[in-house]
């Protein structure tokens, strides 16, 4: 396992890390023995980055992540978020972020994590989600930061809203932020344009999630792949977006012919081509998904060639209602 610095954090972390959502919630089924086996297996390989949120499962990922650390906790940074209080997701530019992000909620919600994660101090605490309005006025970035001096958390991050990967850049210049989690990968390379350098610039620990696209870009779904419907992934992949992604990644796994990478390791690395990335959260359910993902860490870089292949891919599909 190769390991890099998230940033101004001075942390030293694996550069595959390991989402957590999948072990929480709204993954299809689940068996708990698998999420403990995989997160100490991914561990005994060398990861040392935990994503999780209060969210996934309410609280559910952030318990089994703590049963498992009883014994290990000084080998891994973990990092948490907390939704903001009810209303839409992402946040409408109209939302009141002192009713979204209230101080009392803030510290009430920040201490249900501490309480599922079973430990006084949370290393990572973001914010899951936000809106490029606040950026005027990121009164929950304050609450955060007397968090930090009270030695509740150690370090502030926000993920970015789905639609909007340049939300924060804002935030990342002025100083508000440890860390940022972006959507990054061979399809969404909108970060490469501003987030990314902006990150570099200002020393930011770059945490990236989706880099497999929800699965997709593994390679492993045909044309007429079905999700259960507690699966987040019947959402995702409604209509006919399954068939039109599958055509997409025939291309790549075209240009990737005669390489030695399989599509899934092609696209991990393409993420940590970039310099600015500390790390990938990839979704593992299972050991052999935690052997799979973490020995991409050990393979050689992407040939330039190849990356200027891939960099061809990027898919402007907004909400994916365009770019047929």
């Amino acid at each position: 396992m190769k390991y890099r610095i998230l940033g101004r954090t001075g942390l030293r972390v694996s550069e595959i890390g390991f989402g957590a959502w999948a072990i929480g919630s709204h993954w299809g089924t689940q068996n708990v023995s698998d999420s403990i086996d995989s997160l100490n297996k991914a561990m005994d390989l060398g990861l040392n980055f935990i994503d999780t949120a209060l969210g996934y499962g309410n609280g559910k990922s952030e318990q089994i992540i703590a049963e498992v650390l009883k014994e290990r906790r000084e080998e891994v940074t973990v990092a948490t978020k907390i939704p903001p209080a009810d209303g839409p997701w992402p946040p409408s530019p109209y939302c009141n972020v002192e009713e979204r992000y209230p101080e009392k909620y803030i510290r009430k919600t920040v201490d249900t994590c501490r309480k599922n994660l079973d430990t006084d101090c949370i290393d990572i605490l973001q914010l899951h989600t936000w809106t490029r309005a606040w950026n005027r006025n990121p009164k929950p970035l304050d609450v955060l930061h007397k968090l930090k001096s009270e030695g509740i958390i150690k370090y502030i991050g926000i993920s970015t809203p789905e639609q909007d990967q340049n939300a924060l850049v804002h935030l990342m210049k002025e100083g508000y932020l440890d860390t940022v989690q972006v959507i990054y990968n061979i399809f969404e390379q909108e970060p490469a344009a501003e987030l990314l350098p902006v990150a570099l610039d200002n020393n930011i620990g770059v945490i990236v999630r989706v880099a497999y696209d929800e699965g997709m870009l593994t390679g492993k779904y045909k044309s007429n792949q079905l999700f259960p419907k507690d699966d987040f992934r019947s959402k995702y992949f409604e209509g006919d977006r399954v068939y039109r992604a599958v055509k997409r990644v025939d291309k790549i796994k075209k240009e990737l012919e005669n390489t030695e990478f399989t599509m899934a390791q092609a696209a991990l690395k393409f993420v940590l081509a970039h310099p600015a990335v500390s790390t990938i959260i990839t979704g593992i359910r299972n050991k052999n998904q935690a052997t799979q993902n973490l020995k991409t860490s050990e393979l050689p870089e992407l040939p330039e060639d190849i990356m200027h292949k891939l960099q061809q891919h990027a898919w402007l599909r907004g909400v994916w209602y365009s770019g047929k």
